[in-house]
Formats: C-alpha cells, sequence, structure tokens
C-alpha cells in the first residue's frame, strides 16, 4: 500500500465537448489535489508529443490512469500514439529503463453499448477484459501492477443521477485507492 499516493489521470478524448459521460468523470476527478489531470487531446492537438515532458509526468506519480472511450476495440488514435512514443523501451522497458517498475496502470473506459454487447455471443462477440489484453500486457511490459479496469456501459445512456453515482464513487477510489484485485507484473 502506498501512503498518499500521487495520480496522473491521462484523459483522452478527441471529441470531449460531446462526451457528458467523460466530462462528469473527469470534472470530478481535477476537484482532487493529488490528481493531476492531463488531457492528451488539449496539450496535442496537433499529435506532437513532448517524450521527455511525459516521461517526467510518468516518474512523478505512483498511480497511472488512462482514461478514454473505447474506440474501435482501443483507444483513441492519439493514446495509442502516446503508448508507442512514450513508453519506450530503454525508458520503460527491460533493456536499461524500468522507469514505471513498481507503479500501478489503471484504465477508465466508457463504451456505447451495454455490457451484455461485450460477451461471448454477444454484439461485440467478445469480454471487453479480452480486448484489454494489449493494454495489460503493456503494463507487464513496463513491470507495471495491473489494477481491474472501471468500465462505464452505454456511457451515452446513462442518466444524470447514475453519472453522479459513477464519478462519486470513481473520486472515492481516487481518494483512497485500493491497489489490490489486478495482476502484479512489478520487477521480474
Amino acid at each position: 500500500m502506498i501512503n498518499n499516493p500521487t495520480i496522473l489521470l491521462i484523459y483522452a478524448h478527441p471529441e470531449p465537448h460531446h462526451s457528458i459521460a467523460n466530462k462528469a468523470l473527469v470534472t470530478a476527478a481535477s476537484e482532487l489535489g493529488h490528481v493531476t489531470v492531463h488531457d492528451l487531446y488539449g496539450t496535442y492537438p496537433d499529435f506532437f508529443i513532448d517524450i521527455r515532458h511525459e516521461q517526467e509526468l510518468l516518474r512523478q506519480h505512483d498511480i497511472i490512469v488512462f482514461q478514454h472511450p473505447l474506440y474501435t476495440y482501443s483507444c483513441p488514435a492519439l493514446l495509442k500514439e502516446w503508448f508507442d512514443r512514450v513508453l519506450t523501451r530503454d525508458f520503460s522497458g527491460e533493456q536499461g529503463g524500468r522507469q514505471l517498475s513498481g507503479k500501478y496502470w489503471r484504465q477508465v473506459i466508457t463504451t456505447g453499448e451495454p455490457a451484455e454487447a461485450y460477451r461471448h455471443g454477444g454484439y461485440n462477440r467478445f469480454p471487453l477484459s479480452d480486448l484489454l489484453r494489449p493494454f495489460e500486457l503493456t503494463a507487464a511490459l513496463c513491470e507495471m501492477h495491473w489494477l481491474a479496469p472501471v468500465i462505464l456501459y452505454a456511457a451515452r445512456r446513462q442518466g444524470k443521477a447514475m453519472l453522479h453515482e459513477q464519478a462519486q464513487a470513481y473520486c472515492d477510489w481516487l481518494r483512497a485507492p485500493q491497489l489490490n484485485g489486478g495482476r502484479n507484473y512489478g520487477a521480474r
């Protein structure tokens, strides 16, 4: 357990003004002093990522939260570019980096479909846990602790009361993160 953890919330939504659910979650999180909200699309609208700055942000925080909508069974394009450019082997991999070893990784994802769509035989054919394997494998490559993801299914269809409840639960976790229930991919 980490006492007084610092949290980096990497927010990646290409159309944040159209997302009521993500806006509710990120607005609530931004009110917490120990949480740094980093809006990738706001910072890098041209996709030119300041790699050293991003790596320094990662070094400064204990828990890294990636909040984004599910786009074509993955993440938005800028977040994928961010993974490819920032999480280099010499920074976070076995080739001398290991800068993220022992830190915590959590996905917070909104979907357009209900939970039933993400199962064998459902509309999307596979459980969401299968679709998130590339992220989990990336956490493992970085020797990070993979925490169970937070999923807000059918985000567009949530009423105000449900969104408020979800945002409150999110903030409760951010205030006092429970760092169990995942997989430990720390230093091997």
